[in-house]
């Protein structure tokens, strides 16, 4: 155990955690672009809202975004309500939408993947060494994309990967996790096992495991209860 884990974070820390994960930052804290570890990373959002379970909000603004509007968005995070339900739109939804002239927002649950989280099923590690051991059915791309996004976690069925769990947003802190399975072999606990896998993997390096998600995807908070991951917050996004 690491001394990062021996002192666990609070619910704001991690959320702090998670939008360093998400986003890359310049000087001055403000969003530059989304942090993919492939080449070619695309625009960050205008806006980042992350509610903690603590009552705590964390608001962060892309770098093109006036310092008025930036102070007149964070005067109405402060005022979010620090009870109810954190999984809905916030107090203030309207506002953010119209003072940033969003075209669309996404929202959802935010995790931490505890240290006691184990597979239940034998998972192996995809590496660029071991690859081309394995059929990659439906997950052709992952050739492409496998020297980034260590450490990537498969379940293989007959010498085929069906399901993967591999970090796809990394910082020398944290790394967020990014879940794939095909279609046809979903509802089989697969998801989970790769999931807790890759924490595991994660943790190894000396880095903190995060699982996030959108509010539409029922699928992925299942795998999220299947493991008693630890929810902190949720995060509100205004594209």
């Amino acid at each position: 155990m690491t001394d990062r884990e021996e002192v666990k974070p609070t619910a704001n820390e991690r959320m702090e955690l998670h939008v360093e994960a998400l986003f890359t930052h310049d000087q001055n804290g403000r969003l530059l672009a989304i942090n993919e570890p492939w080449p070619g990373a695309a625009a960050a959002p205008r806006f980042f809202l992350g509610r903690s379970i603590e009552g705590t909000t964390l608001c962060r603004f892309r770098y093109d975004v006036p310092e008025t509007l930036v102070a007149q968005i964070e005067s109405l995070c402060a005022d979010e309500p620090i009870n109810g339900d954190i999984r809905t739109k916030p107090n203030d939804f309207n506002a953010y939408m119209d003072l940033l002239q969003g075209e669309r927002f996404t929202m959802g649950p935010c995790y931490i993947i505890p240290s006691d989280a184990k597979p239940n099923m034998q998972v192996v590690s995809i590496t660029r060494e071991n690859i081309a051991a394995y059929r990659l059915d439906g997950f052709e791309w992952l050739t492409e994309e496998i020297e980034f996004v260590q450490p990537c976690i498969a379940l293989v069925r007959e010498s085929r990967v069906v399901s993967i769990c591999r970090s796809v947003r990394i910082t020398p802190r944290a790394h967020e996790a990014g879940l794939e399975t095909l279609h046809a072999f979903r509802g089989r606990g697969y998801a989970a096992a790769v999931v807790a896998g890759w924490a595991m993997a994660v943790r190894k390096r000396g880095r903190i495991p995060l699982y996030s998600t959108s509010r539409e995807n029922l699928a992925s908070q299942k795998v999220a209860s299947k493991l008693n991951l630890v929810f902190y917050g949720a995060n509100f996004i205004v594209i």
